[in-house]
């Protein structure tokens, strides 16, 4: 490498690498699919952080303790359960970057799949000072709830990505009738409401995060639960209506296959939600039921990004010129 390479590596390091590389579609998808499966592992992993009561493991941010960046070996392990969730935001970051560069190096040049990548790490990067925010105000519900929710918002943006990733960039075709997009829209909007009541049952609930006193939500922890159940079945009702539809228009399979698995992703997590609601909420069905929440939530997307398709832009065609006429016609060639 030249001196000038150098210089230009440091003046601009996406653009030094696109000019050097450029991945195979495959390799593009795959990133934005790494980065979109660390966003959900972030999420699994943070409420393992709170089913185990190591919430304050660190009890401080952005070090771990007062006098130490990392956990020591007194704090026991809870500290080490809260500071690998806190190395686990590095190894999202890494997967974020990977997405960006592979979507930056991508030739053409797709401005659009590259701001999607940027737009996660700024998501990150909020997070993570929340995080830190959470940890320096003992675990406040409130600031709990606005963390998952900013994770599925990431969810929701690495979704949207990876989506792209496998589309062209022509201007998108709808697939179905606006009827049935206004329908779709009513399911996200309704499960966005479910996603947020269940963070009140979160924030309400038994599992505070710590194994000392922690302020809840002063609202009735049974009452939410019921609310969040009904709102569950009503996503549930419109997630059927919309599949009976679909097959009444007799609509593409695309929209059709992601509402059937939209529903069957609905039913299981419904299980687990009433079994946990059962049997006193063990910490195992917990995590399995927030795990199945990210997976609903990219599901809705997916319904609803399949309502259209994006071919790839074509460069427009040069229009034909036209015929010339003969140097000798009679306009220009005088009388015989």
């Amino acid at each position: 490498m030249t001196r000038a390479d150098a210089q230009a590596a440091l003046r601009n390091p996406l653009a030094f690498i696109a000019a050097r590389w450029t991945p195979d579609p495959r390799t593009v998808r795959r990133a934005a699919l790494t980065a979109l499966v660390m966003s959900v592992v972030i999420v699994v992993t943070g409420g393992a952080v709170r089913l185990t009561g190591s919430g304050l493991g660190c009890p401080t941010w952005p070090k771990c303790t007062d006098d130490s960046l990392t956990t020591t070996s007194e704090m026991g392990l809870h500290g080490v359960i809260e500071f690998g969730n806190r190395l686990l935001t590095y190894v999202l970051c890494a997967a974020v970057g990977w997405a960006i560069v592979a979507a930056r190096s991508q030739k053409p040049y797709r401005r659009s799949l590259t701001l999607l990548g940027w737009t996660q790490f700024w998501i990150v990067m909020g997070n993570a000072v929340l995080g830190g925010i959470v940890v320096l105000v003992g675990l406040n519900p409130y600031t709990v709830a606005a963390h998952f929710l900013l994770s599925s918002a990431l969810i929701a943006v690495a979704t949207v990505m990876w989506q792209r990733t496998r589309e062209g960039d022509a201007e998108p075709r709808p697939l179905v009738g606006k009827a049935v997009v206004q329908l779709v829209w009513f399911l996200v909007a309704a499960s966005v409401l479910l996603i947020a009541v269940g963070t009140v049952v979160t924030g309400a609930g038994p599992h505070a995060g710590d194994s000392s006193e922690v302020a809840r939500m002063p609202v009735d922890w049974e009452g939410v639960a019921k609310l969040h159940a009904v709102l569950a079945w009503i996503v549930v009702t419109l997630t059927f209506a919309l599949w009976f539809v679909l097959k009444a228009v007799d609509a593409p399979k695309g929209p059709l296959a992601r509402t059937r698995e939209l529903f069957l992703i609905l039913l299981a997590q419904g299980a687990i939600g009433y079994v946990q609601y059962f049997t006193d909420l063990p910490e195992v069905l917990v995590g399995a039921h927030m795990f199945g929440s990210c997976v609903m939530w990219i599901w809705v997307l997916r319904v609803l990004l399949s309502l259209r398709e994006r071919p790839e832009e074509t460069a427009p065609q040069p229009s034909p010129v036209p015929a010339q006429e003969p140097a000798t016609s009679a306009s220009i060639a005088g009388p015989r």
